[in-house]
């Protein structure tokens, strides 16, 4: 690997355990070796046709009568083999009729062999009492009410899933329809990248929705490590593990989530726990 600002090579061929292979495609940012690297082609058609000649991008809406599911539903997107690679909680506009403006949606950009057809497979039918004879297993037949409340939307065709990938997630640089974002009686939470890696995304929505507080926004970023030492600015100095957070948190996408409290009996700080899980335990 060769850096060309400085004109030497930063990496010889060597193993690194850290990355694997859903993580290799056009787009995505790497952290090597704590150098925060962005994916723009492959190297050889060789290793396109391994890596890319059918990985796809399509947009996955949960819809205002599934939000309560959200956990639910981005657990099965990580278990079917997808990656979420956008994701961002919105309230839609006048403008967006078609879709839904009854109360705020969350948009996904997700990834995988064939994501079209998968992800549409995944959804079933469209009215969800037919979904529940004919694709029991399918997020419309768990999820969905009829035709209309059928909890989630997946565009079905290539020309649809562009269309509709550019109306939530702008490639001019816009930030698409606002988000849900209320910035009172709140406090905020993220969520890191090894946890978003590992899928466990939906689990914790689920456990944060199970303790009754409310996710009233929720948007993935990827955030340089000059971003992340000014987030993380006071505990520079005061908590021995600092750089190591900084590592983490410039790893990969994390999300943060907007966190209202609801439940009088506990601060979210406290659900949280120990920043040590395993030293808390292993003294408990």
């Amino acid at each position: 690997m060769h850096d060309v600002k400085n004109h030497r090579t930063f990496l010889k061929r060597t193993k690194y355990d850290d990355l694997r292979l859903e993580d290799l495609y056009i787009g995505n940012k790497v952290n090597v070796f704590s150098r925060q690297l962005v994916l723009i082609d492959y190297g050889d058609q060789y290793t396109a046709r391994q890596l890319g000649s059918r990985k796809e991008k399509t947009l996955a809406l949960i819809k205002p009568d599934a939000i309560s599911k959200a956990g639910e539903i981005i657990e099965i997107i990580n278990k079917s083999g997808f990656t979420i690679t956008k994701l961002k909680m919105m309230m839609l506009s006048s403008e967006l009729i078609q879709f839904i403006t009854s109360g705020p949606v969350i948009a996904m950009e997700i990834l995988r062999d064939d994501a079209i057809c998968e992800w549409k497979r995944l959804l079933g039918p469209a009215n969800s009492g037919v979904a529940r004879t004919d694709a029991p297993g399918s997020i419309r037949a768990l999820f969905g009410t009829d035709g209309i409340r059928n909890a989630a939307h997946g565009p079905d065709s290539f020309a649809s899933a562009a269309r509709e990938m550019e109306l939530f997630f702008p490639s001019s640089g816009g930030c698409g329809p606002a988000n849900t974002a209320r910035f009172t009686n709140c406090t905020c939470c993220i969520v890191k990248p090894h946890a978003v890696s590992e899928g466990l995304l939906g689990k914790i929505l689920m456990t944060i929705r199970d303790a009754c507080f409310e996710i009233s926004a929720m948007q993935m970023f990827n955030m340089d490590r000059v971003n992340v030492e000014e987030f993380y600015e006071v505990y520079k100095g005061v908590v021995s593990g600092y750089n190591e957070m900084v590592t983490e948190m410039s790893s990969g996408p994390c999300v943060a989530l907007e966190i209202q409290q609801t439940n009088p009996a506990k601060t979210f700080r406290e659900f949280c726990g120990p920043a040590d899980p395993v030293s808390y335990y292993l003294k408990h």
